[in-house]
């Protein structure tokens, strides 16, 4: 049996999230007692909390939400890059070391050593615009990182999530890759059919090849 690895860190009421989004919370509508054969409960958060999948929606007005994409970008080959830790933006020079001709339609990069899990990075990793060009002129498909985001937290540009609308590529954010060697492996990470959603969570798995 091929070995997985789970990527996707747990979602609860102290997952980090975007100062001001909304954070996971959780209510039972019903409880399971002599008189309630089931629980239920409802839950509210943003569909940025723990690993997910950004829609072209989110940064574009005429994007297409999450529940329109293509989902072959979330399913296939793809590369784990550890890259130097402590970066404030990955730059070309950072993963030009497993960037080879064979390089799958799919890179996720490591940038922590230890994903911040309880509080919210505002010193997040970034990956540079030109890294995500000379990506897509390769033939990527998508791109996956361990951080919050492909841009920084103070950004009021978000000139890397442009350049995913301008070259059609797909993004993963907030992956749990501590674990991961470095290496090649299957992507399984499936966005919800939210019709109208920027966004949707994501259970993103490695599998061996």
């Amino acid at each position: 049996m091929k070995k997985i690895w789970d990527i996707s860190p747990c979602v609860d009421s102290t997952s980090p999230v975007f100062p001001g989004d909304t954070p996971y919370q959780q209510q039972w509508s019903a409880q399971w007692s002599e008189q309630c054969p089931v629980n239920v409960s409802a839950i509210s958060l943003s569909p940025h909390v723990g690993a997910h999948a950004d829609a072209p929606l989110h940064y574009s007005p005429q994007g297409q939400s999450i529940g329109q994409v293509d989902l072959a970008p979330y399913l296939g080959p793809c590369r784990v890059v550890h890259c130097a830790l402590g970066l404030a933006c990955v730059k070309w020079q950072d993963i030009a070391h497993a960037i080879t001709q064979d390089l799958p339609p799919r890179l996720l990069l490591r940038t922590y050593a230890a994903q911040p899990r309880l509080k919210f990075d505002t010193q997040l990793p970034a990956i540079a615009p030109d890294v995500l060009n000379r990506l897509a002129d390769m033939g990527l498909l998508l791109i996956g990182t361990d951080s919050a985001s492909i841009d920084p937290a103070e950004s009021q540009t978000l000139p890397s999530h442009q350049v995913l609308r301008l070259r059609n590529l797909r993004v993963l954010e907030n992956l749990l890759l501590d674990a991961v060697p470095a290496g090649d492996y299957e992507l399984i990470a499936l966005p919800l059919k939210l019709a109208q959603a920027d966004a949707s969570p994501v259970r993103a798995i490695l599998r061996e090849l």
